[in-house]
């Protein structure tokens, strides 16, 4: 199962969190946050979110061109993906978090 980190950054004071794969792999962060608080508030949206409806596709150029957001019900992106070489490797990693996000353990590292 993967598992959601909370960090605090030294540079700007500012929580933040990262969602893992089940294989350890970073999947999809989240913005900074202000008070640990509202990260926690953060990751229980991801968690209520994982729908596919939720997850917006993105595509730029350069070596690995596919990513995604996912998106709170008023339309608030509440964390961004990985950025993926192709576009099954970006769809492989939105199921990862639809499938292991809902239930997954948050290690707070604060």
């Amino acid at each position: 199962m993967g598992k959601f980190e909370v960090r605090r950054s030294s540079a700007n004071n500012q929580f933040y969190y990262r969602f893992s794969a089940s294989n350890g792999e970073p999947v999809q962060s989240g913005e900074g946050y202000t008070t640990k608080e509202s990260c926690l508030k953060g990751i229980a949206s991801v968690k209520a979110n994982c729908q596919d409806v939720r997850f917006k596709r993105t595509q730029t150029t350069g070596t690995s061109p596919y990513g995604f957001n996912q998106e709170a019900a008023n339309g608030e992106i509440i964390g961004r993906g990985e950025k993926y070489t192709s576009s099954t490797g970006r769809e492989n990693g939105i199921a990862v978090v639809i499938r292991e996000a809902p239930g997954a353990p948050i290690n707070d590292l604060t």
